[in-house]
C-alpha cells in the first residue's frame, strides 16, 4: 500500500547505508549514511521539519509571524523548504562566504536572505538573525537551532533508530561532523542510552578551527576559518553534549576535499566537503587495529551538487 505525504515536511528520513568498499581499509565494515537523499539533500531536513513543527505545536508560529534564522545554508535550505510547503514566510542570514548554490536555493524556496560579513563567520550570521528578531518580537520567531533541544530530538527520534535498525543493533562506531552538534548527540544518546550499545562516538571538526578540542583540553577557545562548510562553527553549541562523546578528530580542508572528491570517483556518491570530512575519519579509523572486525557508521550530512562553485569542483573542466 503506498504511502502519501500531507507535505513535503514529512518526507523526512529512512535514508540508506550504503557500504564503502573501495576508500577504506578493509579491517572495518565503514556504512555510510546517506543523508543527501532527504527531501531537500541534506541532514538538516530533519532538524528544519522537527523545529518548524515543534514551534507550531507550542503555539509560536501562526498568523502575522515570520521565522527568522542564522545558517551556513543546508538548515537554512531546511527551514526554507519546510515554510514553502507550509506557507510561513521565513528570512535567513548567512556568511557570504557560503557557496552561490546555497543562495540560489534559497531564493527559489521564497525565502529573504540577508548575507553577513564572511569574516565573521557564523557569529556574525547569529547576530544578524538576533538583532533582526530584536527589532520586531511579535512578528519574528528565532528557532535557534544551537540551542533547540527539538534539534537532537528528532535525531533521537529517527536518525539513531534507523542506524540501529538496518544494522540489526551492530554498530561499534559513529562518526560524524559537527555543526550544531544536533546529529550527534541524538543519534548517541538514542545508541547508548535507549539501546544500551557502548558505541564510541566520535566528533568530527576542522584542524584549523578544533574548539571542541581545546574545550575539551581546558584551553581557551581559538576559532580560525576553515574550507570545511557546515562544521566548524567556531563556538560550542549548547545542546551539543560533550558528555556523550568519546573522542574527537581532526580533519585538515585539503584531507576533507580529498575524500568528497574520491567518494564520487570510487564510491560514486556524490557529497559534500563535510561528508569526505567525516570519510577521512572514518578511514582513519579503520585502518587502526582496535576497529578491526567493526562496524563504522559515518554520516554523509548533503550532496555535493551544493558545491559546484567551491573549492570541491574547482579544478574540474566541462
Amino acid at each position: 500500500m503506498s504511502t502519501i505525504f500531507t507535505d513535503n515536511s514529512l518526507s523526512i528520513g529512512r535514508t540508506p547505508l550504503v557500504r564503502l568498499n573501495r576508500i577504506t581499509p578493509g579491517g572495518a565494515t565503514v556504512l555510510a549514511k546517506i543523508e543527501g537523499r532527504n527531501p531537500a539533500y541534506s541532514v538538516k531536513c530533519r532538524i528544519g521539519a522537527a523545529m518548524i513543527w515543534d514551534a507550531e505545536k507550542r503555539g509560536l508560529l501562526g498568523a502575522g509571524k515570520e521565522i527568522v534564522e542564522p545558517t551556513s545554508g543546508n538548515t537554512g535550505i531546511a527551514l526554507a523548504f519546510v515554510a514553502a510547503a507550509r506557507g510561513i514566510p521565513i528570512t535567513l542570514t548567512m556568511p557570504e562566504t557560503m557557496s552561490i548554490e546555497r543562495r540560489k536555493v534559497l531564493k527559489a524556496l521564497g525565502a529573504n536572505l540577508i548575507l553577513t560579513p564572511g569574516a565573521k563567520g557564523m557569529t556574525g550570521a547569529i547576530n544578524e538573525a538576533e538583532q533582526l528578531a530584536a527589532t520586531e518580537p511579535g512578528r519574528y520567531v528565532l528557532l535557534h537551532q544551537f540551542k533547540n533541544p527539538a534539534n537532537p530530538a528528532i535525531h533521537e527520534q529517527t536518525t539513531g533508530p534507523e542506524i540501529w535498525e538496518d544494522t540489526g543493533g551492530k554498530v561499534d562506531v559513529l562518526v560524524s561532523g559537527v555543526g550544531t552538534g544536533g546529529t550527534i548527540t541524538g543519534i548517541t544518546r538514542y545508541l547508548k542510552q535507549t539501546r544500551g550499545r557502548q558505541i564510541i562516538s566520535v566528533a568530527v571538526e576542522p584542524a584549523d578551527s578544533p574548539v571542541i578540542t581545546q574545550r575539551l583540553a581546558g584551553e581557551a577557545l581559538q576559532p580560525g576559518p576553515h574550507k570545511i562548510q557546515g562544521i566548524g562553527a567556531g563556538f560550542i553549541p549548547d545542546i551539543l553534549d560533550l558528555s556523550l562523546l568519546d573522542r574527537v578528530e581532526r580533519v585538515t580542508n585539503e584531507e576533507a576535499i580529498e575524500f568528497a572528491r574520491r567518494l564520487a570517483k570510487e564510491e560514486g556518491i556524490l557529497s559534500g566537503i563535510s561528508c569526505g570530512a567525516a570519510t577521512a575519519v572514518a578511514a582513519r579509523l579503520a585502518a587502526q587495529p582496535e576497529f578491526a572486525g567493526k562496524t563504522i557508521v559515518v554520516i554523509l550530512p548533503d550532496s555535493g551538487e551544493r558545491y559546484l562553485t567551491s573549492v570541491l569542483f574547482e579544478d574540474i573542466v566541462a
